[in-house]
């Protein structure tokens, strides 16, 4: 029989899908070139944001045909709707003790799972759990093996990966092991982000000089409606620190835009933000009301056509 995985979300389903092409192999699966050829479909979903929930749905309605295993983020509303859409709903635990398949050019490792933050926009705390920590030294004896494999590029993962207990400790670890490889993590939340963790970003001949730092907002108020625990001032300060020690540094971020109340004055300061810090990248994403979050009882009064324009204001500002 063939299998056949699709993925959506994060890099962190990306890993868990890679961990679960390896344990269909071992099963005696084997990989399908196609949806066509395949025996059965694994969909490894997100529940981040609406619009991902509904691609899961539109997916499944093109394949009748196929045995549909559902895994992932999965709220607990959409379990039961996946359930009567005749799809059978599989948790893959332990995930972290399984060897990946290697998909070049990069080498997904996930240090951690769950989330303790709580923003009020996301779920990753309700599908995902708490925070759980890998061991060092399963982490390290698993990126030893990448390596020796010839995996050129290690990325660590976690929803909150500068949350690990002595990640800069961690870092110089995986820098000092032998071999012709690169390392990256991602996600960082600004306020886990160290003067320590800094110093060795700088410090590494490994890690790549390219950091993705959520801001979400460019508003005190909107921040602290959202549960972020910092406010513009102290992110600036902080990308001010990192770029004085790392000049080089590419600095990518994600945003809201369109969470619930925020103004077209409050949006301004995000656009202001955005010409002071003069990211390289964001990833911009329209406010979608989630099921069981904070956010989800709040009205969500910006229109969906302000929410556009207000994302192609950034996007042009990314572009300038």
């Amino acid at each position: 029989m063939k299998y056949h995985i699709i993925t959506y979300g994060c890099q962190m389903n990306k890993a868990d899908s890679e961990r679960i092409a390896t344990v269909l192999e071992r099963k005696g699966y084997l990989p399908a070139r196609n949806i066509k050829q395949a025996s059965f479909v694994v969909v490894n979903m997100c529940s981040v944001r609406q619009s991902a929930v509904d691609r899961v749905y539109n997916k499944i309605k093109n394949l009748k045909d196929k045995q549909i295993i559902i895994t992932g983020c999965i709220l607990k509303q959409d379990r039961t709707k996946l359930k009567k859409n005749k799809c059978e709903i599989i948790d893959f635990k332990d995930l972290f003790k399984i060897e990946p398949k290697i998909i070049y050019p990069e080498c997904f490792v996930p240090i951690m799972e769950g989330c303790n933050n709580f923003c009020a926009y996301c779920v990753v705390p309700y599908t995902r759990g708490r925070e759980q920590y890998r061991k060092e030294a399963e982490i390290i004896n698993e990126a030893t093996t990448l390596i020796k494999k010839g995996c050129p590029k290690i990325t660590l993962l976690g929803q909150n990966v500068n949350s690990y207990p002595n990640f800069s400790t961690l870092l110089t670890k995986i820098n000092n092991l032998p071999g012709n490889f690169k390392i990256t993590f991602l996600t960082s939340h600004p306020k886990d982000f160290s003067a320590q963790l800094i110093d060795v970003m700088a410090k590494s001949t490994k890690i790549i000089k390219h950091l993705n730092l959520p801001v979400q907002s460019g508003d005190d108020d909107i921040l602290k409606r959202m549960n972020r625990p910092y406010t513009v001032q102290q992110y600036k300060n902080l990308v001010a620190r990192i770029r004085k020690k790392i000049p080089d540094i590419r600095l990518s971020t994600d945003i809201i835009v369109g969470f619930p109340g925020e103004t077209k004055k409050q949006f301004e300061r995000t656009v202001k933000l955005f010409k002071e810090i003069k990211f390289n990248a964001a990833y911009i994403s329209k406010y979608s009301p989630r099921p069981g979050t904070a956010a989800f009882k709040m009205k969500d009064n910006v229109p969906l056509e302000e929410k556009k324009r207000r994302t192609k204001c950034l996007r042009n500002l990314l572009s300038s």
